[in-house]
């Protein structure tokens, strides 16, 4: 009985770290900053865990169009909004997928299954532009292929009649207002992940990995909350060219380039923020 309360009296200060609310973690490091990812890694492609992990990146933006496109083609559809799940349902559809998605395939790929994450994870070299292309091609092509698994559920007509879940500026916004508002979902995102997965907090709290997706995938809701009224809710290049592609109809190209601009404008700016506001990495003159 002594050795365990001796074991829970260790573990209750095992992390130095550990502060009280409002109070900034000035003691040494209780974990081990992990070394950038080279620019150029020609090695991996040689490892088949390189490709199983673009592999992954398919097969879960498929999965994500497959899923999210079908419940805007659903509420689309719908007589009344009593008659669907309506904006909310959309959220929570995109919330809840990406929360699945990220926790299955969390371990193989990091569980990305967006370009702006991607991009994001890459300037803060925590993969090498080898993978990071890589992914972006992969989960590409995984939302092209999902969408137009959609559309043939839904047949041509059914299909572009209630518009293919493609993103636009809606009525009544302006191009700013739409860029502004994926710039700011896409921050909201991407900061959320670093955050979930950020080595110091993985150090302090082991549940911190467990939980991960949860936060991601509630950003997500919230986002999609906010401004599916405005733009119907990109924040995911890969997410907006594969409805784009499958519906390919003139207005949603007008606008397409918002929802790669802003997304990787706003992926940058969490990236910037984390690394330097919130973690102070380029600082940091202790080992």
């Amino acid at each position: 009985m002594e050795g365990k309360e001796e074991d829970v009296r260790l573990g209750a200060n095992k992390f130095s770290e550990r502060q009280p609310i409002g109070t900034s973690a000035q003691t040494d490091k209780d974990y081990k900053e992990p070394p950038p990812a080279p620019l150029f890694e020609p090695g991996e492609l040689q490892s088949w865990s390189f490709w199983r992990a673009g592999i992954a990146e398919f097969v879960a933006t498929f999965l994500f169009l497959y899923i999210t496109i079908l419940t805007v083609m659903g509420v689309n559809r719908a007589p009344n909004k009593c008659a669907s799940v309506g904006i909310q349902g959309i959220a929570w559809a995109f919330g809840g997928t990406i929360f699945a998605l990220v926790y299955s395939t969390a371990g193989i790929s990091g569980g990305h299954i967006n370009p702006a994450v991607t991009f994001g994870l890459f300037l803060a070299r925590k993969l090498s532009l080898t993978r990071a292309v890589f992914y972006i091609v992969m989960q590409t092509l995984g939302a092209v292929a999902g969408a137009a698994v959609v559309k043939g559920f839904e047949g041509n007509t059914r299909y572009e009649v209630f518009g293919g879940g493609a993103n636009s500026v809606n009525h009544g916004y302006t191009k700013g207002d739409g860029l502004g508002a994926e710039i700011v979902g896409t921050f909201v995102l991407v900061y959320t992940v670093f955050s979930a997965t950020d080595a110091k907090r993985n150090a302090r709290d082991s549940h911190v990995p467990i939980l991960a997706p949860l936060p991601i995938g509630f950003a997500v809701f919230l986002v999609h909350l906010a401004t599916i009224p405005i733009t119907g809710t990109g924040i995911n290049p890969a997410r907006s060219l594969g409805a784009a592609i499958i519906y390919n109809k003139e207005h949603a190209w007008d606008h397409h380039w918002i929802f790669w601009v802003g997304p990787f404008i706003g992926a940058a700016l969490a990236a910037l923020y984390h690394q330097i506001v919130i973690r102070a990495i380029p600082f940091k003159t202790r080992d």
